[in-house]
């Protein structure tokens, strides 16, 4: 076995991007990353919470056989370790008594040194653990090769319990295993939390924090290290994968890490149209998919869609198809070409005017003496669905949707309409955001991107009202306040579910905040059935905020 001073070490940090049930990808992850840090001479190489499963497995982890089929990688692990390079740490669900446990593994030498399991299983927003996990016991220091390393998973170091009594029972070094996703500023409150327990323990602490798409989910990695000083040598890009040496010598009986990295400034903006960029970059690939299909108006919201589409999978595997009606304008026609030019992608066009005037025929027997009201403005959103969905369905291309969060707020979508596809990569983004982040896209390139530089979306798709163009002279603000207003109202109501008299009494009109009130319940039944998006808030459209579609309560005033 390789021996270790015990006044230095070298522990590799995987940042990497697994797989749910991918669990031999997964594998050949590990080994990869522990071939290169075997060449830096590592001593131990660090993975994220559950790597070995992907995270979260969800319900994958009550089937016998997927665990079996762990086991079975887990001994071809303990094969390849048995070469005197680096010992591994690595997350992965583990089955004892009957009981399923979110563990991680100290793999050294060919052998399980020791195994310990999850303590506090998260049961909030995006999180249900406790469904599926068992709660493990308060743990000790794991003995690496003389030294005692304290190992919290995830949730574990948001609490004072896990890492006091790693330090009561002689942790000389923390290491945090997560998975971690991305929302708004997400990063520096792991700083804060991490950073409280290194005041708490006075002990320096390693962060390893996953990448990638997984459904609605984003991981940003970021994975990060604290001194005991409370310094912050080094942080790791976010979004991207990486194994990164670090150097820890021991001095005055306390392990510092002397590696010495750039420390990125997170930029708000650019973070969250990098999430949707990866968001979308590992549904499709992760789900067997090259390519993907757009419906392009020439509005701001299908615009972005195309320049996440173009960062994530390149032009090349990119349709955008214009479907015009009679009340499109020859101004929507013009942008959405002029953006598909910038984004060196090909805009097909198919009239949908013919197809609209023969359903109407067919069904004007039926609603003979009644006045057009939205049903003949549904009719043409459902028409380019079908369309859209033939394509898609014909060349094996996901339909992507552009619905943002403030329309998906108040209903303003279409069932098996606009709201028909597989994916939409700006679901958790409200419209004042949507035009903040297109701006920020043509001044910024961000690392993760795969388009060109420079101006990408038409100045003109920014600057004019917004539009439907579904009936002569629509704009949005026909029925809803401008979006500046309605934003913040749904912010309120969503986001920090403040009451209606405290939105009311913070400067908004009385009837629009009940008005906004009534159509955010009433659409419950909607956004049920949109498609999966990424998640960017802490209350996103999903399983992060959960009411009943039959739900009369109404917050008076």
């Amino acid at each position: 076995m390789k021996t270790v001073s015990y006044n230095s070490l070298k522990i590799a940090i995987a940042q990497l991007n697994p797989t749910v049930g991918n669990v031999k990808k997964n594998f050949d992850l590990i080994i990869e990353a522990r071939v290169e840090a075997k060449k830096n001479n590592a001593d131990l190489i660090v993975f994220t919470e559950l790597f070995l499963s992907g995270y979260p497995p969800e319900d994958l982890v009550l089937r016998d056989a997927f665990l079996e089929e762990i086991n079975d990688y887990l001994e071809k692990l303990l094969q390849i370790a048995d070469d005197g390079g680096p010992a591994i740490l690595v997350g992965l669900p583990t089955k004892k008594n009957g009981n399923v446990y979110n563990s991680v593994a100290l793999i050294d030498n060919g052998k399980i040194i020791s195994v310990q399991n999850k303590v506090h299983l998260p049961n909030y927003d995006v999180f249900d653990e406790e469904r599926i996990f068992c709660q493990g016991d308060m743990p000790g220091p794991m003995n690496f090769r003389d030294i005692k390393i304290g190992v919290a998973i995830c949730e574990d170091v948001w609490f004072e319990d896990v890492v006091e009594c790693l330090t009561e029972t002689g942790a000389e070094l923390l290491i945090v295993l997560n998975g971690s996703p991305f929302t708004r500023n997400k990063h520096d409150l792991r700083i804060n939390i991490a950073m409280q327990r290194v005041v708490e323990s006075k002990l320096p602490l390693i962060y390893v924090n996953q990448v990638g798409g997984q459904d609605e989910l984003v991981f940003d990695g970021g994975s990060f290290v604290i001194n005991s000083d409370f310094s912050v040598p080094l942080k790791l890009q976010n979004f991207t994968s990486s194994v990164i040496n670090t150097i820890w010598k021991k001095e005055s009986n306390n392990w510092i890490c002397s590696t010495k990295g750039e420390v990125e400034n997170n930029q708000d903006l650019i973070d969250i149209y990098s999430a949707c960029v990866l968001g979308l970059r590992d549904y499709v690939k992760k789900n067997k998919f090259k390519e993907v299909i757009i419906g392009l108006s020439g509005g701001i919201d299908s615009a972005l869609v195309a320049c996440i589409a173009v960062d994530a999978l390149g032009s090349g595997n990119i349709q955008c198809v214009m479907l015009p009606s009679k009340y499109t304008s020859k101004e929507s026609l013009h942008d959405a070409k002029l953006c598909a030019k910038y984004l060196n992608i090909i805009a097909d066009e198919i009239s949908i005017e013919n197809i609209v005037q023969i359903t109407e025929k067919e069904l004007q027997p039926f609603f003979l003496g009644l006045d057009k009201d939205v049903t003949e403005e549904n009719i043409q959103s459902r028409i380019r669905a079908l369309l859209l969905m033939s394509l898609s369905n014909k060349f094996n291309r996901l339909l992507l949707t552009t619905g943002n969060k403030s329309e998906m707020a108040v209903g303003y979508a279409t069932l098996y309409g606009d709201m028909s596809g597989a994916y939409n990569p700006i679901k958790d983004i409200y419209k004042t955001e949507v035009y903040k982040i297109a701006k920020l896209r043509n001044q910024n390139k961000p690392k993760i991107a795969l388009g060109p530089s420079g101006l990408i979306i038409p100045e003109n798709i920014i600057n004019k009202p917004p539009t439907a163009e579904l009936r002569e002279n629509q704009t949005d603000q026909d029925s809803l306040p401008d979006y500046d207003i309605l934003d913040d109202i749904l912010y309120k109501l969503i986001e920090e579910e403040m009451s209606v008299l405290d939105i009311i009494k913070s400067g908004h009109d009385k009837d629009w905040v009940s008005k906004i009130q009534n159509l955010l319940f009433i659409s419950e039944y909607k956004r049920r059935q949109a498609p999966p998006g990424v998640k960017i808030s802490h209350k996103n459209f999903g399983k992060d905020r959960r009411y009943p579609i039959t739900n009369n309560y109404r917050d008076s005033n």
